[in-house]
């Protein structure tokens, strides 16, 4: 088999996914062939991954914009890109990305999308310039490769949607919740936006997250498991028992809140009688 060329860059990566060591990085990115997943679930399975992160970073500079509705019963967020942050801290780059969530508040459908899927839109509703040709612009006037990257609009109206956006602008979050509507289920939809953005759930139940990524930690914990050398009468058990705890630190309401660890977030949520979070958005700037 051809040995793999693995870049310092791979290693840093990797580093920055698990928090294991250099040396141990560039070992488990050599025996996986390169494969960044595979080395992660290797680092893992040895014990040597302190943490794992969300896979895939773009290198970006940029920001996360948000438009909500007065009523609280919609809101938009997208993600902007460029190459540093002094353009990213431009007033310009800051003014266009609220347009485009303007944008996406008023045009977008439902859900969750790229920019290239709104591009030849008419901006802003008007004949004449696209969403495209807002991008084409603030590259050319910033002297940067301008990305819209992401789009997320919600609505609700037999509920709420509410937001958290991080002082650097770089974290934002979109909740919608169903069920309740008034200022109290508002705040308390809040919180849960909050949350999310510290916490990064992958589901909002324990059954809705992927199957795939189950299985993956099925492996690892099997895998510990019997390096551990665990009896076999007890091992299906243990590692059972790792997996609900997987389960419930990645699903929303079931993860301790951040606000009062007393409590879950389906706890918190019980504040507002009847209310159901529907879905939610996270996205971070140069993060998959």
């Amino acid at each position: 088999m051809a040995s793999v060329t693995i870049s310092p860059k791979d290693v840093s990566e990797l580093r920055t996914r698990t928090g294991a060591g250099m040396m141990d990085c560039k070992r488990a990115l050599e025996e996986a062939g390169g494969n960044m997943d595979k080395a992660v679930e290797l680092l893992r399975q040895r014990g040597q991954a302190k943490a794992e992160k969300r896979a895939g970073r773009i290198a970006a500079e940029g920001v996360v914009a948000l438009e909500l509705a007065g009523d609280n019963t919609a809101g938009a967020m997208i993600e902007l890109n460029c190459e540093t942050d002094f353009v990213a801290r431009n007033e310009d780059f800051q003014r266009a990305a609220r347009d485009l969530a303007q944008h996406v508040a008023r045009h977008a459908p439902e859900g969750v999308g790229t920019g290239e899927q709104l591009a030849g839109q008419p901006f802003q509703g008007t004949a004449g310039r696209r969403v495209s040709d807002v991008i084409t612009e603030l590259s050319a006037k910033s002297g940067e490769a301008v990305q819209f990257r992401r789009w997320a609009r919600f609505q609700r109206h037999d509920g709420v949607v509410a937001a958290y956006l991080h002082h650097n602008n770089q974290v934002g979050v979109l909740v919608e919740v169903k069920g309740a509507t008034g200022a109290a289920a508002h705040e308390i939809a809040k919180d849960v936006a909050l949350h999310v953005s510290f916490a990064d759930p992958i589901a909002i139940r324990p059954e809705d997250v992927p199957a795939d990524l189950v299985e993956r930690e099925r492996r690892i914990a099997e895998k510990q498991v019997a390096e551990e050398g665990k009896p076999e009468n007890i091992r299906g058990k243990i590692v059972e028992g790792k997996i609900k705890k997987f389960l419930s630190g990645r699903s929303l309401l079931e993860q301790p809140f951040v606000r009062d660890e007393s409590k879950t977030v389906g706890q918190h949520l019980q504040g507002a009688p009847g209310a159901i979070v529907e879905r939610f958005a996270r996205f971070k700037v140069g993060e998959a």
